[in-house]
């Protein structure tokens, strides 16, 4: 648990420093569906399932 909540912290402070342009771009496509950083940021504050899985890919892709 601990770590899921460094993970969430990371990614808010990457989320964060983004540009808001940004933001609306897509990071990743999950069963064939996009995600910008405004949903995935949307997904991971809400402790969703698909906001565990978009995390476990960006930590995958060294984003977070």
């Amino acid at each position: 648990m601990k770590i899921l909540i460094m993970t969430q912290e990371k990614f808010i402070k990457v989320y964060s420093n983004l540009p808001l342009n940004l933001r609306k771009e897509i990071i990743l496509v999950i069963d064939k569906e996009p995600i910008t950083w405004n949903v995935a940021y949307l997904e991971i504050k809400n402790n969703t399932k698909k906001g565990n899985e978009i995390m476990k890919k960006l930590i995958d892709l060294k984003v977070i």
